[in-house]
């Protein structure tokens, strides 16, 4: 049976001869009774603020099972993240690769066409060198050649203006001298 302070206050006892005082047991009731709704109040009072922190607790939990899942799922998502990024990477890393290959095997080939114009240029300077040094000493004997006949030439225009021994000469026939 829960006895509350009303009940404190309203409880009358039977008097007796030799009982105790009566307004002492009522004073006593009534101080009880005071007591005992303060403790009341205080208990009612702490049950709330103990109904609160639970549900303060309960929100605290939940925002630490919130806060669990969020880092877990940022864990997760900042893992995914870094293995795209490592993939993409690798994979940038490899076409690049792969383009530097075909960049360095172009260049390889465009090396070797102009390794091979070079060498044909060679070879053609070396045509027209030799051509050149031909044509030149075809000139050079043909200059000779026409120096040669400019001197004999030269030597028989001479030769026409000397006079000729006379056994070279021919001879002329008489001349016949008509008679007048």
């Amino acid at each position: 049976m829960k006895v509350t302070p009303l009940d404190l206050r309203q409880q009358k006892f039977r008097t007796v001869v030799r009982g105790f005082d009566r307004a002492e047991v009522e004073a006593f009731l009534s101080e009880t009774a005071d007591d005992y709704e303060q403790a009341l109040r205080d208990a009612d009072r702490l049950r709330d603020e103990l109904t609160r922190a639970h549900a303060s607790l309960e929100e605290h939990r939940e925002s630490e099972r919130n806060l669990r899942n969020t880092l877990l799922t940022a864990q997760r998502l900042a893992d995914e993240i870094k293995a795209n990024a490592e993939t993409e990477a690798k994979r940038v890393v490899r076409e690049a690769e792969g383009r530097a290959d075909l960049l360095q095997q172009k260049t390889q080939s465009r090396f070797e066409d102009i390794q091979r114009e070079i060498d044909g240029l060679r070879l053609k300077r070396r045509d027209v060198e030799s051509s050149l040094e031909a044509t030149i000493a075809a000139l050079r004997n043909a200059l000779e050649f026409v120096r040669e006949q400019d001197q004999k030439e030269r030597e028989d225009k001479v030769l026409l203006h000397r006079p000729r021994p006379a056994s070279d000469m021919p001879q002329a026939p008489p001349l016949k001298v008509a008679e007048a």
